[in-house]
């Protein structure tokens, strides 16, 4: 999906202005059968005006307007004749741009608040006169522009809703957005479907239809190239394309040696032998163990694997003959976490090996058909296209590996352990009936040894840390509260049958302030 596909529909701009919660409003959009992007908010009006939203949405923020270098949109934004939509920081902006007053809360309003809903029209239409809704903000307005009427206030807050419905500005000062809000999705819809008039015609069935006119656009008679890696986003992509390109697509497995056990032959298996797919498998564990050797920090692993996986692809490439077009898996989030290495307003968690880690002489033209797609989308769109459960309802597995999952160097002997402890993991989480409930769980090997004992005897071995969590997309994620008997059986069978592991720690950490991988 690219900018292109949504000149032909109704679809909504989010202009990012550096909430954590901004791909929820993506989400939440989309799931009213309305396209949604999320764009830059230092785009220029005539920029945005050409590629014509039928609505604007801008997003909270953690910044503050007192401040000196908190980000503003173009005024320009709000003369276009769209209908805009301002949430939290975004409606705070939308009341100081319009010439209104926004000043420092005596008191910051945090968590649930009750509304007091003063007209039952537009935003609130359909609505009971009070809602319980989710609040995060330190600033607030004190003074409506000229032509804004009051919808709503909280104990706190005197104005926690706004509109000029002549112009067709609104703005809450709460987020819609979280299931904290309960009605928030019918606000969104009010605004969306009612005020703004989009017409609900966005759905995974359309997708895959643009998604394969596009790709057979784009390749022409050319031949594509695509990291497969087994993992939910690659086996996705890979049936995608080949439902394109057909024969015209060649998968490379690269057995980097920090895939998961049994993980080349279950791909060679599925994708050459069951999908007829032209699927090269590549071992290459030394070359890239030994480029890891002794490096320590997480960023430095991703852009090592993420480089050294690209050479290698030019080099198998070169042994296909000539091949123009390299695929790639990235998805919504990665995008999102890594635009602020380019300049956005939120603060950088981690660059993604597929964004960050390209060197910057490529000699392959990417082409990139998930990047607007949120993980559960591309779960549904790999239902859609005829892949098992086995593959669709796999836990995410991060890009670069269980390199990240090793804390510090990487080493043959740790990823065996790792290996081997994870599977034992996986095979209980399955046994159990959580495997998918759960987000993720996996093991981490910790660069650390404990004493122990083991038949009378004094050990000194290794860590393993147990890590699941629970989430909808990976922004945000709270650490599974699982049965000890569970928790208990795991760490019984990881150190009697992983040698070299002693001690088995569960991790109850949320994200955030943690991130759901270590590294």
């Amino acid at each position: 999906m690219c900018a292109k596909s949504t000149q032909n529909r109704d679809w909504v701009a989010i202009l990012d202005l550096g909430s954590q919660y901004t791909h929820l409003i993506a989400r939440r959009v989309r799931e009213l059968g309305v396209y949604s992007e999320i764009v830059d908010y230092r785009i220029k009006p005539k920029e945005l005006l050409l590629r014509a939203p039928k609505a604007i949405i801008l997003s909270g923020g953690p910044a503050s307007l007192t401040s000196s270098n908190s980000p503003v949109i173009p005024a320009g934004i709000f003369k276009l004749g769209i209908p805009v939509l301002g949430i939290c920081y975004g409606a705070q902006l939308m009341a100081k741009l319009m010439k209104g007053r926004v000043v420092k809360a005596k008191a910051r309003e945090y968590g649930k608040t009750q509304l007091f809903v003063k007209s039952n029209m537009s935003l609130f239409k359909g609505l009971k006169s009070r809602q319980i809704v989710w609040m995060s903000h330190g600033d607030k307005i004190s003074r409506l522009p000229r032509g804004f009427s009051n919808l709503a206030s909280t104990r706190n807050s005197s104005i926690a809703a706004m509109e000029n419905r002549e112009q067709g500005l609104y703005g809450l000062q709460f987020h819609p957005e979280v299931v904290h809000t309960p009605k928030g999705k019918k606000m969104l819809k009010n605004f969306i479907v009612d005020i703004a008039g989009c017409r609900p015609s966005w759905s995974i069935k359309s997708f895959i239809d643009e998604s394969i006119k596009e790709i057979r656009r784009t390749v022409g008679k050319e031949k594509v190239l695509c990291a497969l890696s087994g993992g939910v986003d690659s086996s996705v992509l890979a049936m995608l394309l080949h439902k394109a390109v057909g024969r015209k697509l060649f998968c490379i497995f690269i057995d980097n040696g920090l895939v998961r056990k049994d993980e080349p032959r279950t791909v060679v298996k599925r994708f050459r032998n069951n999908y007829r797919v032209n699927l090269k498998a590549v071992n290459s564990e030394k070359i890239f163990l030994k480029a890891l050797r002794g490096v320590t920090d997480p960023e430095k692993k991703r852009k090592i694997i993420g480089r050294l996986f690209i050479r290698v692809f030019e080099k198998e490439a070169k042994k296909l003959g000539k091949i123009k077009f390299l695929a790639q898996g990235t998805l919504y989030p990665d995008v999102i976490e890594s635009r602020s290495a380019l300049g956005g307003p939120s603060a950088t968690i981690k660059t993604h090996h597929n964004v960050g880690g390209l060197p910057k002489r490529l000699n392959f033209k990417l082409i990139e058909p998930l990047k607007y797609l949120f993980k559960d989308e591309v779960r549904i769109l790999g239902k859609k296209l005829g892949l098992p459960d086995e593959v669709v309802l796999r836990q995410p597995f991060p890009g670069p590996g269980l390199a990240v999952r090793v804390i510090g160097a990487v080493t043959k002997d740790s990823l065996d352990v790792l290996r081997q402890a994870d599977w034992i993991l996986t095979e209980e989480m399955k046994k159990s009936g959580l495997y998918t409930k759960l987000w993720q769980s996996f093991c981490v090997f910790l660069p650390v040894k404990t004493v122990g004992v083991m038949g009378d005897e004094r050990t000194y071995e290794n860590v393993v840390a147990i890590r699941a969590v629970t989430s909808l997309d990976a922004m945000t994620a709270n650490w599974a509260k699982l049965p000890y008997q569970i928790l208990e059986r795991i760490s019984n069978r990881i150190i009697n049958e992983v040698k070299g592991v002693n001690r088995v720690v569960y991790d109850i950490s949320s994200k955030p302030p943690s991130t759901i991988e270590w590294e």
